[in-house]
């Protein structure tokens, strides 16, 4: 493999992951799933609230503000074509739920301002059937917002199917981080 990047194989097995991943309710893209090559790691924080500290309830269902603010760092420069975002929960009883995709990100990108959506980013269809952020409501479920670094722009439309999106956000991740919340406060 050149330029760090995964062959098709790779690729295929990342695929293979996530489907399986998903099915079983262990996570939706990139939760320890077997892949052929390690991934580099991005750094993942929220100016609201640390690793695994419950998320602010404003971010929630309950509250009026949308999606939290977030930063990353340690993106690829060179390989990086663009950003995506995947929100998704793990409830007590092993289902998996996406709350919000978002890709497509510049990849010059950084950060992520409360409740919006970069310029040229898009966003994707959640667990729920709609498009945007879909706040979380469950107090006792672990939420995980992934950041993905990916070697290519998606090509996919507003509002794009969700295994689709999660299946092309697998196949070209150079590299990934995430920030969860325990739980709501």
């Amino acid at each position: 493999m050149r330029d760090g990047r995964m062959g098709r194989s790779g690729r295929i097995a990342v695929v293979a992951a996530i489907v399986a991943t998903a099915a079983a309710g262990c996570g939706i893209v990139g939760g320890g799933s077997p892949v052929e090559r390690s991934l580099d790691g991005l750094s993942v924080s929220s100016p609201r609230f640390r690793d695994a500290a419950p998320l602010p309830a404003d971010y929630t269902c309950t509250g009026k503000v949308g999606n939290p603010p977030l930063r990353w760092s340690g993106v690829p420069q060179k390989q990086t074509r663009s950003i995506a975002l995947v929100v998704d929960a793990n409830n007590a009883q092993g289902a998996a739920e996406v709350h919000w995709v978002l890709f497509d990100i510049n990849p010059l990108t950084t950060e992520l301002a409360q409740n919006s959506v970069p310029r040229g980013a898009l966003q994707g269809m959640t667990s729920s059937g709609r498009v945007g952020y879909s706040p979380p409501c469950r107090p006792d479920d672990t939420y995980r917002f992934s950041v993905y670094a990916l070697d290519s722009k998606l090509e996919l439309k507003e509002g794009a199917n969700l295994r689709e999106t999660l299946e092309r956000i697998a196949q070209h991740t150079i590299a990934r981080g995430r920030l969860s919340a325990a739980h709501i406060e």
